[in-house]
């Protein structure tokens, strides 16, 4: 599966968006929280609206790479699970 392309969001565009007055639905967008698990969706979306409240430049890296990590386990995840069905259907 590939991912598509999009610009890079950066940290300094992370806290650029806080003003936006639709700030958690926009960053949770931009950091693809859909193609995360379902509890990695929902503590995406809390760490966002902690960092709203009183986030910084350093928070926002953390925010990023804790959304990388956790897109990345979820896409291993299903790897994972579809050479699994694989093997199966092979037998």
């Amino acid at each position: 599966m590939t991912q598509p392309d999009t610009p890079t969001l950066t940290a300094a565009a992370i806290v650029s968006l806080r003003n936006d007055s639709d700030a958690l639905r926009v960053i949770t967008e931009k950091l693809r929280v859909k193609e995360m698990g379902p509890a990695d969706h929902i503590r995406t979306k809390h760490e966002v609206k902690a960092f709203l409240s009183t986030g910084d430049l350093v928070e926002a890296e953390r925010l990023l790479i804790r959304a990388q990590a956790r897109r990345d386990l979820q896409q291993a995840y299903r790897e994972e699970v579809a050479q699994r069905q694989g093997q199966r259907m092979a037998q």
